[in-house]
C-alpha cells in the first residue's frame, strides 16, 4: 500500500481529503439531526396549547439549507474519494501490467522454459489486479479511521457513558476484522493458486487445439481441465463460507452499538445527565456509521487476497537470471555482413545434463553456411546462442570479434535476426507483422524483404493486399505462407547475420531454393548459417558444418563432406529419400487433381 501511495501522492491524498470530508459531515450530519429534532422541531409537539404548537418558515428554511449544504459535501467527497481511489487502482494495476510484461521480457529464455505460460498470464492480469484491489477501499478505510476518533471525541464531550458503548463496539469491530483477514489469508493464497493453474490448462489446451482434435483427445483435456476447475470451485466456496460467517456479524456489531446506545442513552436522559437533542445525536451517529465502518472490514478482508496476488507479481520482478547486456557495436560498416564465430562454447539447459561440448567453428562474412545433423545433435541451441536467446556455460560467441555479451541490446537486435521453424503472425494486417511499427522498415524495405522471401506474390492475392488482417496467429495462411512473412519480418530489418532454424521447413522445395538463391545475391549484406535438412538446402551452401551429440564433427564443402565424413552421407541420403517421397506424393495429389479435373469437365 505504501508503494501505491508513493507512486500516486496527489491522487492518494485528493481521495483522503474526499474522505475525510464526508466524515466530518457525517459526524456533523448527525449533530445537526439532533439539534433539528430536539430544538426545531420539539417545538411542535411540546406539551402547550395547539396554537403555541408551531414551527416557523424561517426555521425549516434553515433546516432546508443546512441539510442540502451538507448533503452537497457529501456528494463532493464521496466524488473526490471514488475518483481518487479508482484512478490509483487502476493506475496502479496499469503501472504493474507493464513492469511485469517488461520483466518477462528481459528475462532470458531458460526461464521461461521453466514457467508455464498460463501461469505468467496469470502473474501479468489476476495477481496483477489482486495485488492493488484493496486499494480501491483504502482512502474511505482512512477518512473513516479519521471520522471514527472525531466521533469518539463528539461522545466524550456529549457523555462518559456513551462514549464508553463507542469505545466497546468499535474496537470490536475491528478486532473481527483482523481475525477475519488472518483466518481468509491461506484460503485466498490458494484461491491464487488454483486460479493459476486452471489458466495454465486452458492456455495449454487452447493453443493445442490442433492436435487435441487430431487426437481425438477432448475428453481427457476436458476431464484434465475440469479437475482444476473443481478444485478452484472448492477453494473459493471456502473463502465464501468464511466471508458467508463474517459479514453477518460484522454487519450486526454497529446495529447493537446502535441500540446500546439507545438503552444507555434513555437511562442518561432519565437521570438528566444529557438533553434530548444529544440521545438523538448518538442515535443518529452509530446508525450513519455502520456503513462507512464496513470500509475498514472491505480493506482487511482484501488484505488477504491482496498479499497473495503480490507475493506472485514479486516473484516475477525478483526472479534472477537476466541477460546483462553491454555497451559496444560492432566497428563494421552498416549493411555490411557480419562474421559469427564460435569458441569452445559449451551449453547446458541442465546441471550435469551438457547440449553442446566444445563447439567452433566460423561463418565468414557474406557467407551461407548449412548447419546439419541428426535430431539432438544440439542444431536449435547453437541457433538461440547465435541470436543471444540463451548464453553459453562456457566459451566465447563473438559477431565480428566483439563478444555478444557486450553487445548493447539495440546493436545486437540490429546485427542478428533469428527465423524459427514455428512461425508466429500477429492479429494484424500484413503490413505491420512485417514493419513491426519499425521506423527504418518503410513500404520499399517491406515490399523488398517479401520479394526476397518470395512472399510477395500471394500477398498481392490477398483481398486488401499488404493491408490485409491475418487473423489470430495467421490463420488465414498456410504454414509455408506464415513462415515466409516470417522470413520477410526479418528480412526488413536489414540483419548483418540472418538465422534460419528451419524456417523453411513448410515451404516448397522449389520456394526454398529461390528464397535461398535471393539471400546469396545478398551476400555482401548478410550472413546466413541456416539449419537445413533437405539435401538441395544444403548443396546451395558455401559450407556445411555437421554436428552429432552437441559436437562438431566435420566442417567443409558439401562434395566433401558427402565423400569423407559417413555419418554425414548417410544423414544426406535418408534425407534425400524422403524429399523424393515427399516429391512423389506431391506429383501423385497433382495427379489426382487433374484427374478429377478432366471427369468434372
Amino acid at each position: 500500500m505504501w508503494r501505491a501511495i508513493k507512486d500516486e501522492p496527489r491522487t492518494f491524498t485528493l481521495a483522503v481529503l474526499g474522505s475525510s470530508l464526508f466524515g466530518a459531515l457525517v459526524i456533523g450530519q448527525a449533530m445537526v439531526v439532533g439539534w433539528i429534532v430536539g430544538d426545531v422541531l420539539s417545538g411542535a409537539f411540546a406539551p402547550t396549547p395547539p396554537e403555541q404548537r408551531q414551527v416557523t418558515f424561517g426555521a425549516m428554511a434553515l433546516v432546508a439549507a443546512v441539510l442540502l449544504a451538507m448533503g452537497t459535501g457529501r456528494v463532493v467527497g464521496i466524488f473526490g474519494r471514488r475518483l481518487g481511489s479508482g484512478y490509483m487502482m487502476f493506475a496502479q494495476q496499469a503501472r504493474y501490467r507493464r513492469r511485469v510484461t517488461r520483466r518477462y521480457l528481459e528475462l532470458p529464455l531458460s526461464w521461461h522454459q521453466r514457467h508455464a505460460t498460463g501461469t505468467l498470464l496469470s502473474n501479468a492480469n489476476a495477481d496483477v489486479e489482486s495485488a492493488w484491489y484493496p486499494l480501491a477501499p483504502l482512502p474511505f478505510a482512512m477518512g473513516t479511521v479519521l471520522m471514527l476518533l472525531g466521533a469518539m471525541g463528539a461522545l466524550f464531550f456529549t457523555d462518559w457513558a456513551l462514549a464508553l458503548v463507542g469505545l466497546g463496539v468499535f474496537p470490536l469491530l475491528l478486532a473481527v476484522n483482523v481475525f477475519f483477514s488472518r483466518r481468509m489469508a491461506p484460503r485466498v493464497s490458494l484461491v491464487q493458486q488454483k486460479r493459476a493453474e486452471v489458466s495454465e490448462i486452458a492456455h495449454e489446451s487452447f493453443d493445442g487445439a490442433l492436435v487435441v482434435k487430431t487426437m481425438g483427445r477432448e475428453e481427457r483435456e476436458t476431464e484434465r481441465f475440469a479437475v482444476r476447475a473443481r478444485e478452484l470451485r472448492d477453494a473459493l466456496i471456502r473463502v465464501g463460507r468464511l466471508r458467508g460467517l463474517f459479514d453477518p456479524l460484522v454487519e450486526s456489531l454497529p446495529f447493537a452499538g446502535t441500540l446500546l446506545a439507545l438503552v444507555v442513552g434513555a437511562w442518561r436522559l432519565k437521570q438528566g445527565a444529557i438533553g434530548f437533542d444529544e440521545l438523538v445525536f448518538v442515535a443518529f451517529l452509530f446508525t450513519v456509521l455502520a456503513f462507512p465502518v464496513r470500509a475498514i472490514g472491505w480493506v482487511l478482508g482484501d488484505l488477504p487476497r491482496a498479499v497473495a496476488g503480490w507475493e506472485r507479481v514479486e516473484k516475477v520482478l525478483q526472479a534472477k537470471g537476466e541477460m546483462a547486456y553491454g555497451s559496444s557495436g560492432l566497428d563494421g560498416e552498416p549493411g555490411a555482413a557480419a562474421q559469427l564465430s564460435f569458441d569452445a562454447v559449451d551449453f547446458s539447459y541442465e546441471p550435469g545434463q551438457p547440449v553442446l561440448e566444445d563447439v567452433s567453428f566460423t561463418i565468414p562474412a557474406g557467407r551461407t553456411v548449412a548447419l546439419v545433423g541428426p535430431t539432438g545433435s544440439g542444431k536449435s541451441t547453437v541457433a538461440m546462442l547465435a541470436a543471444r536467446l540463451v548464453d553459453p556455460s562456457a566459451g566465447h560467441i563473438k559477431l565480428d570479434g566483439v563478444e555478444v555479451r557486450d553487445l548493447s541490446a539495440p546493436e545486437l537486435a540490429r546485427t542478428v535476426a533469428l527465423v524459427p521453424q514455428i512461425a508466429f503472425v500477429f492479429d494484424d494486417s500484413v503490413e505491420a507483422n512485417v514493419a513491426l511499427e519499425r521506423p527504418e522498415a518503410d513500404d520499399r524495405r517491406i515490399w523488398e524483404a517479401l520479394s526476397t522471401a518470395q512472399a510477395d506474390s500471394f500477398v498481392m492475392r490477398l483481398p486488401e493486399g499488404i493491408d490485409s488482417m491475418l487473423g489470430e496467429r495467421g490463420t488465414s495462411l498456410s504454414g509455408g505462407q506464415r513462415q515466409r512473412l516470417t522470413l520477410a519480418r526479418a528480412l526488413a530489418g536489414q540483419p548483418r547475420l540472418l538465422i534460419l532454424d528451419d524456417a523453411t521447413s513448410a515451404v516448397d522445395p522449389r520456394i526454398e531454393a529461390r528464397i535461398l538463391g535471393s539471400l546469396r545475391k545478398a551476400a555482401s549484406s548478410t550472413s546466413v548459417l541456416v539449419v537445413a535438412y533437405r539435401r538441395a538446402t544444403i548443396a546451395l551452401a558455401d559450407d556445411v558444418i555437421y554436428m552429432e551429440h552437441g559436437r562438431v564433427v566435420a566442417q567443409g564443402r558439401h562434395e566433401e563432406l558427402l565423400s569423407t565424413v559417413e555419418g554425414y552421407r548417410n544423414l544426406v541420403t535418408a534425407y534425400e529419400k524422403a524429399d523424393a517421397e515427399r516429391e512423389r506424393e506431391h506429383a501423385y495429389d497433382e495427379e489426382d487433381e487433374l484427374s478429377e479435373s478432366v471427369v468434372s469437365a
